[in-house]
């Protein structure tokens, strides 16, 4: 009996095969799916295109620093962060200072308003 012999290009040349198959399936779905677009259409997407060219990108007016109340509220911010330490110590012996947690939230709506200002 005569013995088959495969050869080790067979299984590449198939693979090779299913995958131009695959290709132009592909190319045809494409095909099938564009579709001619009506003048009208083309002639808006032109015109848009145009007016896009055109058109000079928006630019983002940076609002003023007032630099004076920038550096007063800074200076502020600094003035009652220092309080803070000697209220934790008060803290540690037992007493809670009564303008602590608004002195906290001062510090808080101060460095929010800084960086609001800085990062414009």
């Amino acid at each position: 009996m005569g013995k088959i012999v495969f050869s080790a290009r067979r299984p590449a040349v198939k693979h090779l095969t299913y995958v131009l198959l695959f290709g132009l399936f592909a190319a045809s779905l494409t095909r099938a799916q564009m579709r001619p677009r009506p003048p009208g259409l083309q002639q808006a997407a032109q015109a848009e295109e145009q007016a896009d060219k055109s058109m000079p990108p928006p630019t983002t007016q940076r609002t003023q620093l007032d630099l004076a109340k920038l550096r007063q509220d800074a200076d502020e911010l600094a003035r009652i962060a220092q309080t803070i330490p000697p209220d934790v110590t008060s803290i540690q012996r037992g007493l809670l200072p009564k303008d602590m947690v608004e002195k906290l939230k001062q510090i808080e709506k101060l460095s929010k308003h800084l960086r609001s200002q800085i990062s414009q």
